[in-house]
């Protein structure tokens, strides 16, 4: 029998997919993927599209629950396309992406599942976030609002606080909606390109307690800003910086390339692993604080320096990974293609009394290229690229200046097992990954990777 739209059926829940839906087959075989359920329900399925040999569906009904549930803490999540695990117990989220990490490095990277050590995090599941980008807009009714996307849309789900997020994350929000909604202006429109904010972007110092407000504007400013600069001075005493970032392009692109300060300073500090560190609005800074450090001390175990070592830091944004390591090194050099990111790389090093570290802007091929016709010889390599991975020749270019220790901080299972099978055939063993949960209540999980010669 063929599935059919609107049908309504019943279904096991059976497993999950990487992006945290849950997966149920029918007597014929067919695989329906449903948000917001559980492994071990049994469930009513209302569907909602149908494919040759696979499906899509929402719960209708929960006749037997899960042992894993638990009821949801946060009110916009059967909306917003952030969480998709606050219906389950820590301990089974744990257990998902620990599978979905070996899914991936066994079946893609065709690495031994022993190499694979249990998942490791903070255990801190709300407020982690130090950073957050809320989209602005008008709903049908003319009232501002921001919040996050709906799940696969752009669609915004007006929101007063995330769980996720810092208290004080709600103030910013509340005196922004206020204002905007007070001298009538409106949200830019993606669809017409007209109206001036586009995005609410804030960073926090968790360890410092300083604050960032930065607005992501269709132009060079907003009507009537001291009002609203004044207004987050009356109520936010930690605030150190608020920043304009003009954006006028046609893209899904959050930020533009220019950024004007309108109080205060461009940039905030925050501490890390016993270093103090600038953030600037363009610089990546990794939003969970407390296990960052976590992830940094296994990533600087893996690179097991003696303090005689060459390390290069490639992906290296604000240097953060490479400074962690850099007094137990002879000399680090840093790699990272945003020009403000490595200005504050720079700066990083020097507010800490670091002046073993060079840094430089560019491609990471490119630069590495660069090393290599200079005759500077690494003996351990790190890198810390996006969810895309790493491109094949850089790679090639790795093995061949042979370091001895390749550390791979990942944000993607399946490019990072991508990566490690080309790695394997270029002389490269994987020793171990270990699993690092920076996003709790999210499909999202960090690996950090040892590899060595052979």
């Amino acid at each position: 029998m063929n599935l059919q739209k609107n049908q309504i059926i019943e279904l096991d829940i059976t497993s999950m997919t990487a992006e945290g839906s849950g997966v149920g087959k029918t007597d014929e075989g067919i695989a329906v993927f449903v948000p917001q359920s559980a492994v071990g329900d049994k469930i009513l399925v209302k569907i909602l599209k149908t494919k040759k040999t696979y499906a899509f569906g929402k719960i209708e009904r929960i006749i037997t629950p899960s042992k894993d549930r638990k009821n949801p803490d946060c009110p916009y999540f059967n909306k917003c396309g952030g969480c998709v695990y606050r219906h389950i117990t820590y301990d089974a989220e744990k257990k998902i992406k620990e599978q979905k990490v070996k899914d991936a490095v066994t079946r893609i990277g065709g690495i031994d599942e022993r190499k694979i050590k249990p998942l490791i995090s903070s255990d801190k599941f709300n407020r982690y976030r130090n950073k957050a980008q809320f989209p602005v807009g008008i709903d049908k009714d003319g009232k501002i609002i921001l919040g996050f996307y709906a799940f696969h849309s752009h669609r915004i789900i007006d929101c007063d606080d995330c769980m996720l997020q810092p208290e004080i994350f709600k103030t910013v929000m509340d005196i922004t909606r206020g204002f905007m909604t007070e001298t009538n202006q409106q949200p830019y429109d993606e669809t017409t390109g007209k109206g001036k904010l586009r995005h609410l972007y804030i960073r926090y110092g968790e360890k410092t307690d300083e604050l960032m407000v930065c607005y992501v504007v269709n132009g060079n400013g907003l009507k009537q800003e001291d009002l609203l600069v004044e207004r987050l001075k009356n109520a936010l005493p930690n605030l150190k910086s608020v920043v304009i970032n003009s954006n006028r392009e046609k893209t899904n692109v959050i930020l533009g390339s220019k950024n004007r300060v309108a109080f205060g300073q461009g940039f905030i500090y925050d501490e890390l692993c016993g270093l103090k560190f600038k953030i600037s609005p363009l610089s990546f800074y990794q939003v969970n604080r407390e296990t960052a450090e976590i992830l940094y001390s296994k990533a600087k175990e893996y690179a097991n320096l003696s303090g005689n070592e060459v390390l290069f830091d490639l992906y290296c944004g604000t240097g953060t990974i490479g400074l962690s390591m850099a007094r137990d090194c002879k000399q680090l050099i840093g790699v990272e293609i945003i020009a403000d990111a490595i200005d504050d790389a720079k700066e990083n090093a020097r507010v800490n009394n670091i002046d073993n570290a060079r840094f430089i802007c560019g491609n990471a091929s490119e630069a590495a290229l660069m090393l290599e016709k200079e005759n500077i010889e690494p003996d351990v390599v790190v890198v810390d690229p996006p969810r895309k991975g790493l491109e094949k020749d850089l790679i090639e270019t790795i093995a061949r200046i042979n370091p001895d220790r390749v550390v791979y901080v990942s944000c993607d299972p399946a490019t990072l097992a991508r990566d490690l099978k080309i790695y394997g055939e270029h002389g490269y063993e994987t020793q171990e990954i270990t699993p690092v949960d920076m996003f709790l209540g999210t499909s999202h999980i960090e690996c950090v990777v040892w590899m060595s010669r052979v």
